[in-house]
């Protein structure tokens, strides 16, 4: 774990996280039970409940250089087990975007080419394609054989198709996409 040290603080920055995410972080008493209940704290450089304290103290450029925020997998784990309410998946979800709006530089820039490459499958393919993912993903990565043998192993118990499945209204699926674009 990293020591925070108080330098410059954003004025602005825990009421933006808050609108953004729609979570009252003020109503967090950092009692520990995100970060206990975290099945990836131990792998962060900073805990759940220490990236709301970060957030509340205005210290902007850390929390969005951080790799918490990136292993932060959305299982809402965090949300389920804060006595308060404190919807922490979101407010993780809301400083990953605010992270690559402000171009800060990504902590795990392997997870958010993976976390493109799903997004990439799902609009052309209207669903996942592990295969097509996985493949994707290596090749950008151009870590070519590091897993070979699992994935082998995943083939060969077709755990993964061959060709994509397709969905019957794949306009449907894009009109999603376009609608998301506007928004953000």
């Amino acid at each position: 774990m990293d020591t925070i040290t108080l330098t410059a603080a954003s004025d602005n920055f825990v009421q933006t996280v808050q609108e953004k995410s729609r979570s009252d972080l003020s109503r967090c008493w950092h009692c520990l039970c995100c970060s206990g209940g975290c099945p990836f704290a131990k792998d962060m450089d900073f805990l759940p409940n220490v990236i709301i304290r970060m957030v509340q103290m205005g210290l902007k450029e850390k929390v969005l250089t951080s790799s918490a925020i990136w292993l932060c997998v959305g299982c809402n784990t965090c949300s389920m087990e804060c006595p308060n309410a404190v919807d922490m998946a979101a407010m993780m979800d809301t400083l990953r975007r605010m992270a690559i709006e402000e171009k800060m530089k990504i902590a795990e820039p392997g997870v958010l080419s993976f976390h493109q490459k799903v997004i990439d499958s799902i609009s052309r393919n209207g669903r996942t394609h592990k295969l097509e993912i996985m493949m994707r993903y290596k090749l950008s990565e151009k870590d070519f054989f590091s897993d070979m043998d699992l994935g082998l192993r995943m083939l060969s118990r077709r755990k993964l198709d061959l060709m994509p499945s397709k969905v019957k209204n794949k306009q449907q699926i894009q009109a999603l996409f376009e609608l998301a674009k506007d928004l953000s």
